[in-house]
């Protein structure tokens, strides 16, 4: 088995990119032969930027040098890192820059921000996910609907997809919001589900659920940095995302979070409250009474994470330098459905091979996965073995992630090339 012909030359492809210079920003991993790999694992962990080294670097030094200082001085005194962030995380997430602030990591994100806006009652108290969410969001809704007294089995709500189908269809997802109407408090769904790599029409979805008065939000660790996103003009109540993943940020990276601008001066809002997210004019001021700030910075806790967010910096900027998402997001799309066509060029029963990502470019991200009937566990480990990283996910699914800032057409290329010689 070959590759489609009907394919421009990968190398015609690379050479008309105009993102190709920014794969020399990134530490490419090499493979067995010595050369780089073919990297297809940037929805798991996305590769450092050669720049994030001196960005680190830079906050070491101010430590060295400034000590407690460092706050106030230096080339970005730590005092007001974060807001550093600002700007350029409203544009990647299409928001407001009041209503995003960079902060702590993801799971403690999506607590803090349940507090908020998952307020249960007597009659208004579901809350609705889709079936097999990642399990860091699985949980928190379980404690979450504990905390509040609730056997999780009756406020958690699972969308699951029709008989014989992998992904969820939006007018199942409308159906189901309108059909649990005044019972519904809470929507939260991932942008992008993390095993099927469906993108979900998040505009669709608020607009269902505040059709019945619920709040709506969005865990987009595997959309952040991957696409387009409007939150503000789909009217998203709350978001929140990690930035290891799609934004390079490195492991255990520091997260995101949008709050819409209509909850920006709300105090009356329950939260759990933090110095860092006190009025700044009196911070200092050690008083009692909590007064948060306006907008998402109002639920900060604790004072910037300089490190991790010295890289996120970095990382960033790359972002922006390359045209900001809908730069990335078009070549990721020609990406994505280059690899599309040399997985569909293979010709394998559906009983064989399938892949579970939606066709459609507007129902999905870069990421395709593959659902591997036979023998998955050995073609995974085939692909390792000649340079191809991709991500095993139980008990027989492929994900491959073409990234636009560092992926080539030819890595896709030599990934169908692979995916031909395991299966002739």
């Amino acid at each position: 088995m070959t590759a489609p012909h009907s394919l421009a030359p990968a190398a015609e492809l690379d050479a008309a990119d105009a993102l190709a210079s920014f794969r020399q920003e990134f530490h490419l991993p090499l493979g067995p032969d010595g050369r780089p790999c073919a990297y297809f694992c940037g929805n798991s962990l996305g590769l450092q930027p050669k720049a994030a080294r001196a960005a680190a670097e830079q906050e070491f030094d101010a430590w060295e040098r400034l000590g407690v200082e460092g706050h106030f001085h230096g080339v970005s005194p730590w005092m007001h890192y974060h807001e550093t962030l600002t700007d350029a995380t409203a544009r990647l997430v299409g928001a407001q820059p009041i209503e995003v602030v960079v902060m702590n990591n993801l799971t403690v994100n999506l607590h803090l921000l349940l507090v908020s806006f998952y307020r249960p009652t007597a009659t208004r108290y579901r809350i609705l996910m889709e079936g097999g969410a990642f399990p860091s969001d699985q949980y928190a809704i379980e404690s979450q609907a504990r905390l509040h007294g609730l056997d999780p089995a009756a406020a958690i709500v699972e969308l699951v997809p029709r008989p014989g189908e992998h992904t969820l269809r939006t007018e199942d997802i409308e159906a189901t919001i309108a059909g649990l109407g005044e019972s519904l408090a809470t929507v939260l769904i991932g942008g992008v589900n993390y095993y099927t790599g469906q993108a979900f029409d998040m505009a669709a979805i608020a607009r269902a659920g505040h059709a019945v008065g619920a709040t709506v939000g969005f865990d987009l660790a595997h959309a952040a940095g991957n696409l387009d996103l409007r939150l503000h003009d789909w009217d998203v109540d709350f978001a929140c995302w990690c930035s290891y993943k799609y934004l390079n940020s490195g492991p255990g990276g520091t997260s995101g979070v949008f709050v819409h601008e209509r909850f920006a001066n709300r105090p009356d809002l329950v939260r759990l409250a933090g110095w860092w997210g006190h009025d700044p004019s009196d911070r200092f001021q050690m008083k009692k009474g909590f007064r948060p700030m306006a907008g998402a910075a109002g639920w900060q806790l604790s004072n910037a994470q300089i490190f991790p967010m010295a890289i996120h910096r970095a990382s960033l900027e790359l972002v922006d330098r390359a045209g900001g998402m809908p730069a990335l997001r078009r070549k990721s799309e020609q990406l994505t459905a280059r690899l599309e066509s040399q997985i569909r060029a293979l010709n394998l029963p559906a009983d064989k091979l399938e892949i579970i990502t939606p066709a459609d470019p507007a129902q999905r991200g870069c990421q395709l996965s593959v659902l591997v009937h036979e023998r998955g566990r050995e073609l995974f480990d085939y692909l390792a073995s000649v340079g191809v990283i991709a991500d095993w996910r139980e008990p027989n699914v492929i994900r491959m992630a073409p990234v636009p800032l560092y992926n080539s057409f030819e890595d896709v290329d030599r990934a169908g090339e692979a995916l031909a010689r395991f299966f002739s």
